[in-house]
């Protein structure tokens, strides 16, 4: 495949101004689907569920099976919708989707259209140096998810060159909310940095109402990223790109920053940009084609015959707008006071997309400054190294756990370390692992002054040195105590019992 040429970031702002929309998909984490009784997957008691174990008859699509709607699903959906500052429609109605694909096995999906439950809209979305961009909603709406196909042979996974595929109907039926953006302009340089920042913010939002565990990795919140470009003074429109599911904060940036930079060298060269979707490759940080982006019409959409219109009553709305948590703008705000973090400090937090685990960690006993420096330092460090995100490796209850057997003296941070190892690798709880390991700090003196002694024995002009001052000298002591007591002495109470013996 040839490689596109594209433009310098900046020097595309100058002749071109872009503007975006996003459809970011929710799973939502019911216990059961949207239209039958299979267990959800996206809930997280059945993830990881062997393929086509968690089906019904209305997921595959089979004669005579009939939707019948989540309620719990419906409730999520509207306080999402209230969440988004969207009006609840009085009456909404599910439509037919029409398109065939191995992964519907009904050839149609139930979604809504132009009846969607939640419209009008608008989310205050904070950017790293505490500017406030507000993105318009245009709607919210209710449908199922498609099944997911595995293509087997050729050496990138998709479609193309693929000997055969196989498909696993578990995610098909899964309850969704597409949110659907607005066109968003004033964008302009901080575009990649509004695209993040967005999708970030709607992923606290459903986290915060409980709804979705919106892990990007794991396909709970996806990103449709809509890029196009007009030239400066052009009031319309260009063409856009779709680029479909982007799985990280990070790659939705980079995928926006890319489609910008590939698309204003096409048009500067007189080309023309066609409207289709895009595939984002994390590896080279570039899109490639995928298919013509199709317009409503080729769907065929009408109105499913065999669910009833959606009609909530204005008690439960104002229910649940009054059971509604407070914003994430606002919430941050309050975090920072409350842990006393500097902007420099809080900011990492956030940036590093670790609020919810330093919260939690916090609520499960550990002071703000050691949840923060288990999450961004020794956490994301080996979740880095890993590919992984930090919350797939340990629990923020676990986390506290460990930092309590640092306060009370149980552990060094080093040995801490050794403890978050075990954790990370399944070995179980803390304090089992400090069991089995035997990795406590030895706290008992006599245990301590022996290995001191014997390190004394071999370094014996040490004494006089720390008699006449040399304090410093205590320093090889200390190391040889600690080597002999493999890391499990505390340092501070072997340089206390160095100086005591030394008179000093």
């Amino acid at each position: 495949m040839a490689k596109d040429k594209i433009m310098d970031f900046d020097e595309a702002l100058e002749l071109f101004e872009p503007v975006l929309g996003f459809e970011v998909h929710v799973e939502l984490n019911t216990k059961t689907k949207m239209f039958s009784a299979a267990a959800n997957p996206a809930h997280d008691d059945n993830h990881g569920a062997a393929p086509n174990t968690l089906i019904a008859p209305v997921d595959l699509g089979l004669p005579g099976s009939l939707p019948v709607v989540n309620e719990t699903a419906i409730r999520s959906s509207i306080s999402l919708g209230l969440a988004l500052g969207c009006s609840i429609a009085p009456s909404s109605r599910f439509a037919r989707k029409n398109y065939f694909y191995p992964d519907l096995g009904k050839n149609y999906q139930i979604s809504q259209y132009d009846e969607p439950i939640a419209f009008e809209g608008r989310v205050e979305v904070e950017l790293e140096d505490g500017t406030i961009v507000e993105v318009p909603i245009e709607r919210a709406h209710m449908e199922e998810d498609a099944g997911k196909l595995t293509h087997v042979g050729g050496s990138t996974g998709r479609i193309q060159g693929a000997e055969y595929s196989l498909v696993d109907y578990n995610r098909a039926g899964v309850p969704l909310v597409e949110i659907v953006t607005k066109p968003i302009y004033g964008a302009e340089h901080r575009a990649p940095e509004v695209a993040k920042a967005y999708v970030s913010t709607i992923r606290d939002i459903v986290r915060a109402l409980g709804i979705s565990e919106a892990r990007m990795e794991r396909g709970n919140l996806r990103c449709d990223a809509n890029v196009s470009l007009r030239p400066r003074g052009q009031a319309a429109l260009g063409t856009r790109t779709e680029t479909k599911n982007v799985n990280s904060m990070r790659s939705v940036e980079r995928a926006v920053r890319y489609e910008i930079q590939r698309q204003a060298a096409i048009l500067a060269a007189g080309g023309t940009i066609t409207q289709e979707t895009r595939h984002w490759h994390e590896d080279t940080g570039t899109t490639s084609p995928g298919r013509p982006k199709s317009d409503a019409d080729d769907y065929r959409y009408f109105p499913e015959p065999d669910l009833l219109p959606v009609v909530p009553s204005a008690e439960l709305v104002e229910q649940l707008r009054a059971a509604l948590p407070e914003p994430p703008a606002a919430r941050r705000r309050r975090l920072k006071a409350d842990w006393g973090f500097s902007d420099i400090d809080f900011q990492g937090v956030v940036n590093a997309g670790l609020l919810v685990e330093v919260e939690e960690t916090v609520a499960a006993g550990a002071t703000p400054a050691a949840a923060r420096k288990w999450w961004t330092g020794e956490l994301a460090r080996i979740a880095n190294a890993e590919g992984k995100e930090p919350a797939e490796l340990v629990s923020p209850r676990d986390v506290a756990e460990l930092q309590k057997l640092v306060d009370a003296g149980t552990l060094t941070d080093k040995l801490a370390r050794q403890v978050l190892e075990g954790m990370i690798a399944g070995e179980g709880t803390p304090q089992e692992i400090v069991d089995a390991r035997g990795l406590a700090v030895v706290s008992d003196d006599g245990a301590l002054i022996a290995a001191i002694d014997e390190a004394l024995a071999s370094q014996p002009d040490v004494l006089e040195k720390i008699r006449d001052g040399k304090v410093q000298a205590a320093g090889a002591v200390i190391g040889a105590v600690m080597k002999a007591m493999r890391g499990q002495a505390d340092a501070a109470r072997v340089r206390e019992l160095v100086l005591e013996r030394a008179g000093h």
